[in-house]
C-alpha cells in the first residue's frame, strides 16, 4: 500500500463510520416503532411477546456489531494520526493533517498555509515520501520482530 493509499483510508473510514452511525440510528428507530405498535390499544387477538423480545435482542446484537466495527475504524484512524505525528517536518505534518484528517480541499489548504497550490502539491509530494519512509521502516521492524 502506498503512503497516499494508507492516508486516504481516513476519508473512507469517516464515510464508513457515518454510514454505520446511520444504520444504528435506523435500528433504534425501528425498535421504537415496534415498541409503539405494541403499546397501542389491544384488539381481539393476543400479541406475541416473544416476537417483540426476539426483535429487541436482534436489534441489540446488531447495534453491538456496529459499535465493534466503528471501534475498529477509529483504531485505524488513530494509527494514521500517530503516523502523521511521526513526520519530522512541521509544514508537511500540518499539510497531511489538513488533507487527510480534516479532509480539506487543496485550495483551502493553500489558503491556510499561505502558499500557492503548486507549492502545496510539492510539499505534499515531500510529505508522502516521508510517510512512505515511516511505513517502510515500520514494515521492516515488524518483519524483523517476526523472525
Amino acid at each position: 500500500m502506498t503512503a497516499k493509499e494508507y492516508l486516504s483510508q481516513a476519508y473512507r473510514i469517516d464515510q464508513r463510520i457515518n454510514a454505520k452511525l446511520e444504520q444504528a440510528e435506523r435500528l433504534r428507530e425501528l425498535s421504537r416503532r415496534r415498541t409503539v405498535a405494541y403499546g397501542g390499544e389491544r384488539v381481539s387477538h393476543s400479541r406475541n411477546v416473544h416476537r417483540m423480545e426476539d426483535t429487541v435482542v436482534r436489534l441489540i446484537e446488531a447495534e453491538r456489531a456496529l459499535d465493534r466495527e466503528i471501534d475498529a475504524f477509529l483504531d485505524v484512524k488513530q494509527e494514521i494520526h500517530q503516523t502523521i505525528a511521526l513526520v519530522a517536518d512541521a509544514d508537511c505534518r500540518l499539510l497531511l493533517e489538513l488533507r487527510y484528517l480534516s479532509m480539506k480541499r487543496w485550495e483551502d489548504i493553500a489558503g491556510e498555509m499561505q502558499m500557492c497550490r503548486t507549492s502545496v502539491y510539492l510539499l505534499h509530494r515531500r510529505a508522502l515520501d516521508m510517510v512512505e519512509t515511516i511505513l517502510r521502516t515500520r514494515e521492516e521492524c515488524a518483519r524483523h520482530d517476526a523472525q
